[in-house]
């Protein structure tokens, strides 16, 4: 990997441990998986817990590892080689994670971040409903108080993890709030009466991680399940901004890590294969595509790792907002790009089950799509970019007033006034 200068010895040796782990992974399962045989994979969830590699940021007392941003990207682009259902399902540790170790109390630290983080337990995020996708704030799921319970009613659609998850952080607006991102709060929901799966979805890729539509009747919800306890209520927007990082930084990691394993399946074949009385590599048409690809591939590692860094940092949320963002549609933009030049560059084959390119071309579409559209990733870039550009003061060279006529204030109408 070109980004290995810039790794520590712990990232080499975290390195080493996910290759080891994905090794570990049986083909049988992710074959199933992609028949849609398993929907939900218990044993990979369970080994990697007992391997110590769920949750890497979070802190030991925990289960974490205690590592930064920077490192779970090294993570992250090892298992991405495994497709993006498994790269999903190891992903929501680090989300749902997020959540507890961020905003939880002690006591959901002890109950669910602790079993999480030992593999012992599935998580899901109930975020996106059938009305609304990218509008979070139009949500309908509902919660009312009654005593010390909450009574949660309402739906999420395409929830990775719905099929098996034991644990389910569910956004909803709390009754008698006016302001609904006042309302909005975030709840632990425990599977068990009135959550039921009301339909698993048939997917173009992306299989066997058990995405489905969680429906929620009347569930009975302690304050002590509300995601920071009581002074949690209303504290559901505060969540969803964090969440933005964890849910976009691991979607740019694990694109990558599929977009590399196709393409150095499609590299080795150009090497193996042969036209015209030459190996393929030759041809112009061939190796351009390859020295795209590897661009695009170091391109993102460097934006990746610059977002992760900043994450790390003491940057202003804006600042973190918009790289995350830029990391996220960049990297998935170029994995797209990247597995679509690995089946051209392999032709007719590529576009069969005889090589898993086609699968990996499946499953890196979705990746464009979810945890927020790269068109709303262009909303969150180009806004935290004027809200900087506009607010400090220049202190480099005003190149405007190099022009020969920067002078003539009559030229520059800015209104109709």
């Amino acid at each position: 990997m070109s980004m290995d200068i810039l790794l520590t010895a712990e990232d080499k040796l975290l390195k080493e441990k996910v290759q080891d782990f994905v090794k570990w992974v049986p083909k049988q399962l992710l074959l199933d998986m992609d028949a849609d045989k398993v929907r939900f994979p218990k044993e990979f969830i369970n080994e990697a817990g007992k391997r110590n590699l769920l949750g890497l940021r979070f802190d030991k007392k925990w289960g974490g590892s205690g590592m930064p941003w920077s490192s779970e990207m090294v993570a992250l682009e090892e298992i991405g080689v495994l497709g993006t259902s498994l790269g999903c399902l190891y992903s929501l540790f680090s989300i749902v994670g997020e959540a507890i170790h961020k905003f939880g109390t002690e006591d959901q630290k002890n109950r669910f971040l602790k079993p999480m983080l030992k593999g012992e337990i599935g998580v899901a995020e109930g975020l996106t409903e059938p009305r609304g996708g990218s509008d979070f704030f139009a949500a309908t799921t509902k919660a009312h108080r009654e005593g010390d319970m909450y009574y949660l009613s309402g739906q999420k659609r395409f929830v990775v993890g719905a099929e098996g998850a034991d644990l389910i952080l569910v956004y909803a607006i709390v009754d008698d709030i006016e302001d609904p991102k006042k309302a909005m709060t975030a709840f632990l929901v425990e599977r068990g009466p009135g959550v039921k799966v009301e339909h698993i979805y048939g997917l173009m890729g992306t299989r066997g991680g058990g995405t489905g539509r969680l429906v929620f009747k009347n569930v009975a919800i302690p304050i002590k399940n509300v995601l920071g306890g009581e002074a949690g209520i209303g504290n559901g927007t505060a969540v969803f901004h964090q969440m933005m990082v964890p849910e976009r930084l691991t979607s740019a990691g694990g694109a990558i890590g599929m977009a590399r394993a196709a393409f150095e399946v499609a590299a080795r074949y150009t090497d193996k294969r042969k036209a015209f009385g030459q190996k393929i590599r030759a041809f112009q048409a061939v190796n351009s595509k390859v020295s795209q690809s590897i661009t695009l591939l170091d391109a993102s590692r460097t934006l990746n790792y610059l977002a992760a860094k900043t994450a790390d940092s003491n940057a202003s949320s804006g600042k973190i907002r918009r790289l995350v963002s830029e990391a996220k549609k960049f990297s998935t933009e170029s994995a797209w790009e990247v597995v679509n030049h690995a089946m051209q560059m392999m032709g007719g084959i590529g576009y069969t089950d005889v090589y898993p390119v086609e699968k990996m071309l499946r499953d890196v579409r979705l990746i464009t799509i979810w945890t927020g559209t790269n068109e709303i990733m262009d909303l969150v870039i180009q806004h935290e970019f004027y809200k900087d550009l506009l607010s400090k003061k220049l202190n480099s060279r005003d190149i405007e007033n190099d022009a020969i006529h920067s002078d003539l204030s009559d030229e520059k109408i800015y209104n109709d006034d």
